[in-house]
């Protein structure tokens, strides 16, 4: 059902914005798959097992990501995912991303699965927090501005960030490209108050 023609991959190092250079930069990294979407050019009213196949395609471009970053997993603070669906598929396929994608990512970075039980028993683990989306319909190459939040707190206001991705010439107009993001920290010189990283204390996914 689903059938991949390419990977994407992009990373960056962000060392100063306009202002002095952080202790560390700055990475960021995204990665791209451009698949075959199983249901362009007509309307299906079941479109789960697309979901369905779209698993083992989202823990292998989360371990792929990871590996580009060159960081161990620890060191990944935020987290994001999105698709753009070409022209003769519809909005709702990219929405088949938010499981496979979102869930991928954060059982690499130590989620437990059960938020409630963890924090009771003290074992929070991590990639508490739910994986923020974005989603469109477009040409060949066109970008998508992926948010990121905290991994494990989506009030830490320092880590609100987006990454502007695109594969270029995808997708064709029966195809969808997939989209994870990570990063290793907050923006470079956040400095606008809110939730830090190092208060964070309900260990729900939020604060």
């Amino acid at each position: 059902m689903i059938e991949i023609r390419r990977v994407f991959t992009q990373v960056e190092d962000i060392f100063h914005e306009f202002g002095p250079a952080p202790a560390r930069p700055l990475r960021r990294g995204a990665i791209g798959a451009v698949l075959t979407n199983p249901y362009a050019g007509r309307y299906v009213e079941d479109i789960l097992p697309a979901m369905q196949a779209l698993e083992p395609v989202g823990i292998d471009m989360a371990r792929q990501l990871l590996a580009a970053m060159d960081v161990p997993a620890d060191s990944i603070q935020g987290y994001g995912k999105g698709a753009v669906v070409g022209e003769a598929g519809e909005l709702e396929h990219g929405a088949l991303w938010h499981v496979p994608g979102g869930y991928a990512m954060r059982e690499l970075l130590g989620w437990k699965g059960d938020r409630k039980a963890d924090a009771q028993t003290g074992q929070h683990g991590n990639a508490l927090a739910i994986v923020p989306s974005a989603k469109k319909v477009g040409a060949p190459g066109t970008a998508l501005d992926v948010p990121l939040i905290h991994i494990n707190a989506a009030y830490v206001r320092s880590h609100f960030d987006a990454m502007e991705v695109r594969v270029p010439g995808a997708p064709h107009a029966g195809e969808l490209v997939v989209v994870l993001v990570m990063s290793t920290g907050p923006r470079v010189h956040a400095r606008v108050g809110g939730l830090t990283a190092a208060e964070i204390s309900k260990w729900d996914g939020q604060r």
